[in-house]
């Protein structure tokens, strides 16, 4: 007897502060990797889809996104130009 199948595993990449395109407020949005993986007796063996996404914290719309998009909104991230990447602390600055 042989089990197989897939399980999913989502990665929060960056936070990063957009114009919603739904709601229309600047808000903060997720931006988020879906993988899909093949499993072998439940052991997780290669990826068989990967699918980018972004999603509104304001109203919870989400945009499905190209891997070259997800990949420039990450860099933006990481510049620090729009939003933060996930698990770094964020800087305010100083209001006297």
């Amino acid at each position: 007897m042989i089990i197989f199948g897939t399980r999913g595993y989502l990665y929060q990449l960056a936070i990063l502060t957009l114009v919603c395109g739904r709601c229309g407020n600047p808000s903060a949005h997720t931006l988020r990797k879906r993988v899909t993986k093949f499993t072998l007796f439940f052991v997780p063996l290669f990826p068989i889809a990967t699918k980018y996404a972004t999603q509104c914290t304001f109203c919870g719309a989400e945009q499905k996104l190209t891997k070259e998009q997800a990949e420039h909104l990450q860099a933006q991230a990481a510049s620090g130009h729009g939003g933060q990447m996930y698990g770094q602390p964020q800087q305010q600055p100083y209001q006297s």
